[in-house]
């Protein structure tokens, strides 16, 4: 009966220590891994979906290893166990290597922030305002309201124009007028309208010029440069558009339509 007890008393003591090292080994873990995911929340410069999804990360990779620590306890042999989770985890990525792709490429679009919610954006032939962006994929509504949902991969893959990043935005307008037109007249009329222009940026390097850019095969093309801020750019545009047609009209200044000249060999062949 006494030699029973003890072995019992042992074997109590023996399984007491190892279910209290495997607490203490869940706690810790636990513990380290909600510290790890709060520390990595804290990082102002992530992105707070990115954030999120790195401290969860961060966190059960921390708990998978204290439970991995917790069988090798009792007695399980854990090299075999994760040589399985190795290759099951290998299966896993071989089958979602496409989604897998896109969590990599919006992972990466989040921390180099080429674009941010309410930037326009092209890349490849898609274009829109982008409305979310997630680690699989970003959201994006075109000028005519059409939704897109466009994979992060294909967006990391193309080149990206961002039109609304810049505060400010240069344009050219083309204004072709008549041969018979006397330029230097129509450039004071298309400067009389720009300084009219109280949307205009006239900084240094930046004032509005008017240049002749080409003579063409009906009109000579004067090219208007100027710079608007980004949000007035097509406004802006719209506006002195109308504004320098009204101005040549006013003052005499035609802008033709395109002629061509044919040169019949044969006339009485046409008339016959």
């Amino acid at each position: 009966m006494e030699v029973d007890l003890n072995q019992y008393i042992e074997l109590a003591i023996f399984w007491g220590m190892r279910v209290l090292s495997a607490l203490l080994i869940l706690i810790a873990g636990w513990v380290l891994g909600s510290w790890g995911k709060k520390r990595i929340q804290n990082i102002k410069r992530l992105d707070g979906t990115l954030s999120s999804f790195l401290g969860g990360f961060i966190k059960y990779a921390v708990l998978a290893v204290s439970f991995v620590a917790v069988l090798g306890q009792f007695g399980v042999q854990t090299a075999s166990l994760l040589a399985v989770l190795g290759a099951a985890g290998l299966a896993i990525g071989l089958a979602l290597q496409g989604t897998l792709s896109n969590v990599a490429a919006g992972a990466m679009l989040l921390i180099l922030r080429p674009f941010g919610v309410g930037d326009y954006i092209e890349f490849g032939s898609t274009g829109g305002t982008v409305t979310s962006l997630g680690l699989f994929g970003a959201e994006l509504n075109t000028p005519d309201n059409k939704y897109i949902f466009a994979p992060n991969s294909k967006i990391w893959g193309s080149e990206i124009t961002n039109y609304t990043r810049n505060r400010q935005r240069r344009q050219d307008i083309a204004v072709g007028i008549s041969y018979d037109s006397d330029i230097n007249k129509a450039i004071k009329t298309i400067e009389k309208v720009l300084k009219k222009e109280t949307r205009l940026i006239e900084t240094t390097g930046k004032e509005p010029i008017i240049v002749v850019d080409n003579m063409g095969d009906s009109s000579v093309d004067l090219k208007v440069r100027i710079w608007t801020k980004t949000d007035d750019f097509f406004v802006v545009q719209w506006d002195l558009m109308k504004a320098i047609k009204e101005a040549l009209d006013k003052d005499g200044i035609t802008i033709p339509f395109p002629t061509r000249t044919l040169e019949i060999s044969n006339p009485e062949a046409l008339k016959a």
